[in-house]
């Protein structure tokens, strides 16, 4: 084992969490979204706004760190990180917020994300500069004059690969789904909390790009997430348990594709995601192994990276994940409780930031859906074309 692997290892802890409501129609921008989650991350850490003196932000925000430095009252920003992009920052920026603890560059280091998802840019739907090569200055742009235009139809293709080679159902998709909402009823604060889905439900349901239907798809959220990274050491002053970072890591896999997701068709696999090449770096620098892992926040933009994921974080075997969550294991009680609030397909979609907000109630026993004795919670940020991950656990 190299230091390198050490250098993480329960240094820092996250230990303030705040959020906005999550709704279809917040009324505020983004900066204000930002604001509330942020303010309510620093008073859950026991900290003054004043004291924050690092902020981390996702490369898709639109709010910029001195927008909310200036408000906050940040009296000395001493770093800025930016992570990108959408899904696959969410974990890489609690590292980045940790690393620059670890190298004395900050002491206290907000990381947010905030988006108006359904009544500002809906990130699931295509528009008119999609439509030829020349509109987007990226290679995911060769592919819109064939008609592939949205993460939906990219993921569909993936998810119609996995039934192909390994019989996978679409109950077995279903049951992701189901699962999801029954955490969500649980959940006072998730946009399906009053909405309870059946099997029926979900196969009744319109397809929306074959095999995934309506339940297949991630919500479309307003709403805002943020967390506080300090060290371990101050973390103990804090006025609730912190969750420790055991271990942060970012992967990509061999000979990357370019372009933001639609080139990663050109792989000579597509059901193995960058998640794998992620988890081995994971397990290696928390010196754990998936029987570590008491309980999940697994990236679900769309049902079937569930799947995935499953699959290359070591939970089943490659092609086994269909039966390992029809046969209940990602149920409460089951080998790996999954997405707790009700992860973006039932709670809101904040690109992965609710799914750290998640962990660490998991970690502190204090979740709407509460694994028992949890100690170590698996964060993931792993759809395309890159991704990342961290283990948080008790201290």
């Amino acid at each position: 084992m190299s230091g390198d692997d050490l250098a993480f290892r329960d240094r820092c802890a996250i230990a303030g969490i705040g959020t906005t409501d999550f709704t279809r129609n917040s009324g505020r921008s983004d900066f204000t979204l930002a604001l509330q989650a942020s303010l309510a991350a620093i008073e859950d850490a026991g900290l003054a706004p004043g004291e924050i003196d690092g902020i981390v932000r996702c490369d898709l925000d639109l709010v910029r760190h001195n927008d909310l430095a200036h408000v906050l009252g940040v009296r000395d920003l001493s770093y800025m990180g930016d992570v990108s992009v959408g899904g696959v920052a969410p974990s890489a920026m609690v590292g980045q917020a940790a690393a620059a603890v670890i190298a004395g560059l900050a002491k206290n280091v907000l990381v947010f994300r905030s988006l108006n998802g359904r009544s500002g840019r809906r990130y699931g739907r295509s528009s008119a500069t999609q439509s030829k090569v020349g509109g987007n200055n990226t290679y995911d742009e060769f592919f819109a004059p064939y008609g592939l235009l949205t993460s939906g139809q990219i993921f569909a293709l993936i998810a119609q690969r996995h039934m192909a080679e390994f019989g996978t159902k679409e109950t077995d998709l279903a049951q992701i789904a189901l699962t999801c909402r029954a955490r969500a009823n649980a959940n006072p604060g998730a946009q399906m909390h009053d909405r309870k889905l059946t099997l029926d439900d979900y196969l009744n349901a319109r397809m929306i790009a074959s095999p995934l239907r309506l339940f297949d798809f991630c919500l479309e959220t307003d709403g805002a997430c943020a967390v506080v990274v300090t060290s371990a050491e101050r973390a103990k002053d804090s006025p609730n348990p912190p969750a420790l970072i055991r271990a942060v890591s970012q992967g990509a896999m061999l000979d990357p594709q370019p372009g933001v997701q639609f080139p990663v068709l050109m792989r000579d696999t597509i059901t193995t995601l960058p998640a794998k090449a992620t988890a081995d770096k994971l397990y290696s620098r928390a010196g754990m192994g998936p029987s570590d892992i008491d309980v999940a926040q697994f990236y679900d933009c769309f049902s079937i990276t569930v799947l995935l994921q499953l699959e290359d974080f070591g939970f089943c075997a490659k092609g086994e994940g269909g039966p390992f969550v029809s046969s209940g294991e990602i149920d409460m009680g089951g080998t790996i409780p999954i997405n707790t609030s009700g992860g973006h397909l039932s709670d809101g979609y904040v690109h992965g930031m609710s799914h750290v907000v998640e962990a660490v109630r998991q970690i502190r026993g204090t979740s709407t859906s509460q694994v028992p004795g949890a100690q170590t919670c698996l964060v993931t940020s792993t759809p395309l074309p890159p991704g990342s991950a961290l283990i948080l656990r008790a201290s």
